[in-house]
């Protein structure tokens, strides 16, 4: 049995410990500074609680010894020191953050890991999903011409002006929405202003608008910084929503004042458990003397396992993550240092006992023209 310590007890925490629990694979300690939140785990199997604080370099050492495997659930702002802690303990780090500069100084910690040790940020939906399957529709051609990734969390019954709930961490929405989002245009790697770039698409019938944030392409850029000439990435939402939230950042400027923000956020938007996650990947390029373009659409909505309501965001966060976790177990991904989400092969994470929550929506058919 692989023993995980689990930080972050909140919305998404809960349903990582229920899915590695429930294995019977992964003995599995949640720890989280409240007390309150903790007391939710009581009832499941294979889960034991910690409380720590998780900004204390000797507590979270303590936790971590003995354990080969630490995941943070927790804000961005708290990984760094939690992925030099894991260097000295031996761990193998994974997170779900979205934010570059994070990612970058986990990178850093990664240059000096231990034999078997491995630093692997990033692991949920975007970044995470959205670069595995970015990847596997690049390895299709010869040569690449663009790679589009669309990605968004919605209500499924919006109501507001906003046409939004939360539903996940409200620092990391901030953070896509304020910082600068990195692009490839015409070969080359640029900065581009989050909430530029609007769109309108329509997937089955529906209407979205989509616009750049911060954060959602990972490492890609530096994967296909030589190969691809034009590589975005944009958050999906319902046609009206940027507008208003870029009177909010831009003309309000609370994008300079981004607990304010929060503040106003977390009083004035509710939260939702009825939800769904929409993705949208295209990769246009050559292939056998042809310009083509493959296309892979998903759509996960909230629904009940084991007899509770969860979100769609938990699920396809959660079960981003846990996938590569158990594929790191199985050996299936790099032994030493740090790796990025398109290291991932495609066909081993949807087959993947968490990964198969993704077995959705519309399936990439990469097959020659003409093929049965």
């Amino acid at each position: 049995m692989t023993n995980v310590l689990l930080l972050g007890a909140g919305k998404i925490g809960r349903m990582i410990a229920g899915f590695l629990a429930e294995t019977g694979d992964y003995q599995v300690t949640v720890a989280d500074s409240r007390p309150e939140t903790l007391t939710r785990f009581q009832s499941m199997p294979a889960v034991d609680t910690l409380q720590i604080d998780a900004g204390n370099r000797s507590e979270l050492a303590a936790a971590m010894a003995s354990r080969g495997i630490v995941i943070s659930a927790l804000s961005f702002h708290f990984n760094p020191l939690i992925a030099e802690v894991a260097l000295q303990t031996g761990s193998s780090y994974f997170d779900l953050t979205e934010d570059v500069q994070t990612t970058r100084a986990v990178q850093a910690v990664a240059q000096n890991a231990a034999a078997g040790q491995i630093f692997m940020p990033q692991c949920g939906l975007a970044p995470g999903f959205i670069s595995i399957i970015a990847r596997h529709l690049s390895g299709e051609f010869e040569q690449l011409e663009s790679v589009r990734m669309r990605v968004g969390a919605l209500p499924q019954y919006p109501t507001d002006a906003l046409k939004y709930n939360l539903t996940w961490s409200t620092d990391g929405l901030i953070n896509e929405y304020c910082n600068p989002c990195e692009t490839i245009h015409q070969g080359e790697r640029i900065d581009s202003l989050p909430l530029e770039g609007l769109e309108h698409f329509s997937i089955d019938g529906a209407r979205y608008e989509a616009f750049n944030t911060s954060g959602g392409l990972g490492t890609l850029c530096d994967t296909l910084r030589d190969s691809v000439q034009s590589l975005n990435y944009k958050t999906i939402r319902y046609v009206g929503h940027r507008d208003l939230v870029a009177f909010l950042v831009n003309d309000l400027r609370l994008g300079s004042r981004r607990e304010l923000l929060k503040d106003i956020l977390e009083h004035a938007v509710p939260v939702t458990f009825q939800d769904l996650v929409i993705t949208f990947c295209t990769v246009t390029g050559q292939r056998n003397g042809q310009l083509v373009q493959l296309s892979d659409a998903r759509k996960i909505y909230a629904r009940q396992i084991g007899g509770e309501q969860w979100s769609a965001i938990q699920i396809t966060t959660a079960a981003a993550i846990c996938a590569v976790v158990d594929l790191h177990v199985a050996g299936l991904l790099p032994r030493q240092g740090f790796v990025r989400q398109e290291q991932v092969r495609f066909d081993q994470f949807i087959a993947n006992r968490f990964g198969k929550h993704y077995q959705t929506g519309q399936q990439p058919d990469i097959r020659e023209p003409g093929a049965v």
